[in-house]
């Protein structure tokens, strides 16, 4: 991956979305001394079948604002866009376009925004959305006559943006190297306590623990068999 820069904007449809899948590389990158901040299309407030919307929501931001902690992420933004219905088209386009133009970033993060996962699971349609709303935002974002009224809040255009970097892609492109961000992507995928004990009877430590570094370790061996996120990486 690309080390040239300072600034890096995450954009993702739900809380656990960049637990799941990049913040062994996030933990890196601001041990590094970069700054990284997340925007959020939902609370995850239809997420949890066992928790009503109006409880799960607050409980899960409070869950996701820890788990950036952990990886030393302090900015956590939500768009509060509708959890399970997020519609792609301007309006998603605009609020990350307002985003990008706010924090100023040079590497966009997103999710895997294609129709499936390695071309066997299908992908959901909220990350289908955010992902194909944040490439396209990347752009808009740069652009002064197109949102004009962000202008008019005082959001000046912003086209600083390099690269959009898409991770959990089933052709990824880039890797960072995860060793020293591993154990605190586990931990910060712990955080999502509550999620996890609704989703699974395992143990939640094994849970995390297996799974991140069973991640890590498979993707890995395409980027020369040290523990590894991949993504999938969009110059601009």
């Amino acid at each position: 991956m690309p080390d040239d820069w300072q600034r890096a904007l995450a954009v993702v449809a739900h809380p656990d979305d960049l637990e799941y899948g990049c913040a062994a590389a996030i933990a890196v990158w601001t041990d590094a001394g970069r700054q990284v901040s997340y925007v959020l299309a939902t609370r995850g407030e239809a997420g949890i079948d066992t928790l009503e919307p109006a409880r799960c929501g607050p409980l899960r931001e409070l869950e996701q604002r820890a788990s950036a902690a952990v990886v030393g992420v302090s900015e956590v933004a939500f768009l509060d866009h509708a959890d399970g219905v997020i519609e792609y088209g301007p309006a998603l386009r605009r609020d990350i376009a307002a985003a990008i133009r706010r924090y100023r970033p040079e590497l966009v993060i997103t999710l895997n925004h294609r129709d499936t996962w390695g071309g066997t699971a299908w992908n959901t349609p909220d990350h289908v959305a955010v992902g194909r709303a944040t490439l396209d935002a990347a752009g808009d974002a740069g652009n002064r006559w197109i949102f004009p009224e962000l202008t008019d809040q005082g959001l000046e255009p912003w086209d600083g943006v390099r690269w959009v970097a898409v991770a959990g892609s089933s052709s990824p492109t880039h890797a960072v190297d995860a060793t020293a961000g591993l154990e605190r992507a586990v931990r910060s995928l712990l955080e999502h306590r509550t999620y996890i004990e609704a989703l699974t009877d395992e143990d939640p430590q094994t849970y995390a623990r297996t799974l991140l570094t069973g991640f890590a370790e498979e993707t890995g061996k395409r980027f020369g068999n040290r523990p590894a996120v991949a993504f999938e990486l969009f110059p601009r």
